[in-house]
């Protein structure tokens, strides 16, 4: 199979992983970066051997087949759909847009202009997750019928070097976090039917305590705790918090219930495990082993899938058409607090498809 040539918009911290998914999926070739600052685009290409550009050189670059965009929530709908408009593939950093109409128009012009929309998390097709949907699959747990999502901590201001748009809108816990926790439920379970959920904002001010900006004050401008229920089509009930504003807590991370027994689920913001399964009538808990490669921090592996995708005509996983029904269900979280109701859902997707068993590491296709 040929390389797909790739180029990445946003050298931030996070862009090393993705880099380094040039090296690790055969099929992947990064050709360009850019950035708003020149000077990180240019220390990122020369550590990585290609080329910076601006952005616009980029994407008009009729070398680049999928624009991989690391930037800030608030650039993610405009740098995408200067993509696709330019004939691109393009794969969002999450959330995949801020608002539902952003994220609807992107698809739509992807789908007119013949190219794919994909979105982060990408966690989803590591050994963890795989094996547990692996295990649903195979019927160990017998039907699901509920499941709980708990993510908890104080936010990010006393470490993250630049915290504030977390607290802006495409911020806040259910946007920040919640793409890896409902993208597992997702995947795992099916798409969601109908939520409701209440919200609020424990500390309408946040100081910066880490550098270079300690000592600045943020307003927050989104819920920093939300809890929230779920309805799955297939019938499944989950439960999620998702919150800013907690110390410090012993939950889980997920918890999915079937009629045959329960699972626990690793954390969904990394690749590998542990999976624990306890069966019905068992005694205690018991450690599965990973039937899947991918345990490491993968992320760019939905790069790689789509890059698949495009030289076969297959579908790939991490989607545009996932990607929104996870940004339309955290909006109804947000909406259903507001509005005091339930929020039937009106987007949907498939669950996308298992990893086959046996692969050789840097491949995803057997």
């Amino acid at each position: 199979m040929g390389k797909t040539k790739i180029g990445i918009v946003g050298c931030g911290a996070i862009s090393g992983i993705y880099f380094q998914a040039g090296k690790t999926f055969e099929n992947l070739d990064i050709v360009a970066c850019a950035d708003i600052i020149r000077e990180r685009a240019e220390a990122k290409a020369a550590e990585h051997g290609c080329r910076a550009v601006t952005v616009e050189e980029l994407i008009a670059d009729p070398e680049v087949k999928i624009v991989v965009n690391l930037t800030v929530p608030d650039a993610h709908a405009p740098i995408a759909q200067a993509a696709v408009e330019a004939g691109k593939c393009v794969h969002n950093e999450k959330p995949l847009t801020i608002t539902r109409a952003e994220g609807r128009k992107l698809l739509e012009t992807a789908k007119a202009n013949g190219v794919l929309v994909g979105c982060a998390p990408d966690t989803f097709m590591g050994a963890g997750l795989q094996t547990c949907r692996k295990l649903i699959d195979d019927g160990e747990i017998g039907e699901p019928v509920a499941a709980t999502a708990f993510m908890t901590c104080h936010g990010h201001e006393t470490w993250h070097p630049n915290p504030e748009f977390y607290y802006k809108p495409g911020g806040g816990p259910m946007f920040d976090m919640g793409p890896y926790y409902l993208t597992a439920l997702v995947n795992s379970i099916g798409p969601v039917r109908r939520v409701t959920s209440s919200t609020k904002i424990t500390f309408p001010e946040r100081l910066i305590t880490s550098q270079p900006y300690c000592g600045k004050r943020i307003v927050v401008e989104v819920p920093t705790h939300v809890a929230g229920v779920m309805d799955f089509a297939n019938g499944a009930i989950g439960t999620i918090i998702m919150t800013f504003d907690v110390w410090a807590a012993e939950l889980p991370r997920i918890e999915i219930y079937g009629t045959e027994g329960s699972l626990s689920v690793p954390d969904p913001n990394c690749f590998g495990g542990p999976v624990r399964v306890r069966r019905a009538g068992a005694p205690q808990w018991e450690e599965v082993p990973l039937t899947h490669g991918y345990a490491e921090n993968s992320r760019g592996i939905g790069v790689a899938d789509m890059a698949y995708a495009l030289q076969s005509g297959r579908p790939h996983r991490a989607s545009g058409e996932l990607a929104y029904h996870i940004l339309d269900v955290m909006h109804a979280f947000h909406d259903a607090s507001r509005e005091g109701r339930h929020i039937e859902l009106k987007s949907t997707c498939s669950r996308p498809a298992p990893l086959p068993l046996g692969l050789a590491h840097g491949k995803l296709d057997e």
